[in-house]
């Protein structure tokens, strides 16, 4: 269940999901905490601290149409980022004796930033596969195209890597 740290979140949407009304029940009901609390996303980490499972079908089932003034646009960005570092520090950096960030850019630094003080002397590195930030030994501000041209995914097969073992897929 590893994709569940995807660049952006999990990618399930709420619309897509179902469940019995016991577990819904079991989990308990969406945080109504009011206008900009991403209460399906709560919902989701609870699901999963739970125990419940997601079944991923790689085929688009959903047309998602977005509305100008929903409550989707009340929700801050960097309110869903502070959750999603959190579940990701709970779910798996707590038990990681260290770890290494893959990427020297932007979203690096910032995964970097927002761990917890014990979080970040756990990280042992940051790597990239551009060149430009190799050479120069330190962290640049350019802007990341998040695109490698398939070199990280073969990287990460030279190296017999597993994902959701040995690296997860966050930013």
């Amino acid at each position: 269940m590893a994709w569940v740290f995807t660049s952006h979140g999990p990618t399930v949407v709420m619309p897509t999901w179902f469940c019995s009304r016991a577990w819904f029940s079991h989990v308990g009901p969406f945080d109504e905490g009011g206008r900009g609390v991403p209460e399906d996303l709560l919902f989701f980490y609870d699901h999963l601290r739970r125990g419940g499972g997601v079944v991923r079908v790689d085929q688009s089932l959903l047309l998602y149409r977005f509305r100008p003034g929903s409550a989707t646009q009340a929700i801050l960005e960097s309110t869903i980022w502070t959750h999603r570092v959190c579940f990701l520090e709970e779910r798996a950096l707590r038990h990681w004796a260290s770890f290494t960030i893959w990427n020297a850019g932007r979203q690096g630094r910032r995964l970097y930033r927002s761990l917890s003080k014990g979080a970040r002397r756990k990280v042992v590195a940051f790597c990239d596969v551009d060149e430009k930030k190799i050479k120069k030994g330190f962290y640049c501000y350019e802007e990341s195209q998040d695109l490698t041209g398939g070199a990280l995914e073969d990287n990460l097969r030279s190296l017999h890597l597993q994902e959701g073992r040995d690296f997860l897929h966050f930013s």
